[in-house]
């Protein structure tokens, strides 16, 4: 279970920084409910997207 926290945190943090946004584990309190769902919405994209060329 650890892992795969891990991994969403990794995930989190590189598209954050892709998209300019300081992000990083644990209290994340300064952050804009726009900017977390900026973050969340480009996640959700990518795994939609890596789905669809696997299922290519």
């Amino acid at each position: 279970m650890n892992d795969n926290k891990n991994t969403r945190n990794k995930f989190k943090e590189e598209v954050a920084s892709q998209l300019g946004i300081n992000w990083k584990p644990g209290d994340n309190g300064t952050l804009s409910a726009r900017d977390a769902g900026r973050i969340g919405g480009e996640m959700v994209r990518r795994m939609i997207k890596a789905y669809q060329e696997k299922m290519q």
